[in-house]
């Protein structure tokens, strides 16, 4: 197997414009921002000028987060003590929030994923094929699903992240509830499916390394994955896909190959995640790896 580069789309407010030495230099909309990525293992392009000039430096206090600092001049909603902004994917728009934790409410690499789910919709044989959005986070691949005509269920262990979904539904102009929530632990939820014998086109999963669910349920990715995905197997409807994806958690593509095998027969698609850098004229394109994806299909027709 050649592992596959899934690159993101084309994303007029998303640019990563450098990298290198542990971070990566970003445009969100209006917003330029710096951040750790231990992938980037190179040299800079641009200027240290450049990097100074970000908006948002995020600064790690601990193993556990950091805080966000503002430069004196940042476009105003990049300054305060709560941060917000607004960027758009095609017709989905995405709350921007820099947390402690590093991350802002949106996964750009995940627009490949994105277009990947609009491309698939009419291969289904129904008019609204049924979706699954475990681990689902602040909902931006919902909205997308919900936008292109799928029927979606968004499952999720914190509420906030399901408040913060409901937000960039309504912002898309699909209403605060446009799909079926639940404030649930992924795996209860998905074996108590299998059990009602209900049946689901599309499965989207991005699991963290370890977790929490709501009623105290701790999740671990290297002894949970494999049950949950034994469970999804017996929900999956016969025309159907399955999108894994995951980040910094020692796994590698044919680890998740091997891991879907459980879902029976099907065409697996897997390699990485990867953010196109802008640059700036010097050198060849470069690529940071942003994680790891497999995709599963079956019996999913050409139209």
């Amino acid at each position: 197997m050649q592992p596959a580069k899934f690159i993101h789309p084309e994303f007029p407010d998303y640019s990563l414009l450098d990298s290198g030495e542990g971070e990566k230099l970003e445009r969100l909309g209006s917003v330029v921002m710096r951040r750790p990525d231990p992938q980037a293992l190179w040299p800079r392009r641009m200027s240290p000028q450049a990097w100074r000039e970000a908006d948002l430096n995020f600064v790690r206090e601990s193993d556990r987060g950091g805080r966000w600092e503002a430069r004196e001049g940042a476009p105003q909603e990049a300054r305060g003590k709560e941060p917000e902004w607004e960027i758009c994917w095609r017709e989905a728009r995405i709350i921007v929030r820099p947390t402690p934790f590093k991350h802002v409410g949106v996964f750009p690499e995940q627009a490949a994923n994105w277009e990947w789910l609009r491309e698939l919709k009419g291969s289904f044989g129904v008019e609204r094929p049924k979706l699954l959005n475990l681990f689902g986070y602040s909902g931006v691949a919902s909205v997308v699903a919900a936008q292109a005509g799928y029927e979606v269920t968004h499952v999720d262990a914190s509420r906030t992240s399901l408040n913060w979904a409901g937000e960039n539904a309504a912002r898309s102009g699909l209403g605060e509830r446009p799909w079926r929530v639940l404030l649930e632990d992924a795996p209860t939820f998905a074996a108590r499916e299998e059990r009602r014998g209900s049946q689901y086109n599309v499965v989207l999963l991005d699991p963290p390394r370890h977790g929490r669910g709501p009623s105290g349920e701790t999740w671990d990715l290297s002894a949970g994955l494999s049950p949950l995905l034994a469970s999804l197997s017996g929900v999956l409807a016969e025309r159907a896909a399955v999108c894994l994806s995951t980040y910094a958690v020692g796994l590698s593509p044919l680890s998740l190959v091997g891991a879907l095998s459980v879902l029976g027969e099907g065409e697996v698609t897997a390699g990485e995640l990867a953010l196109h850098e802008e640059g700036n004229g010097e050198g060849a394109p470069r690529l940071l790896p942003a994680g790891f994806c497999a995709r599963f299909t079956r019996g999913l027709s050409d139209s």
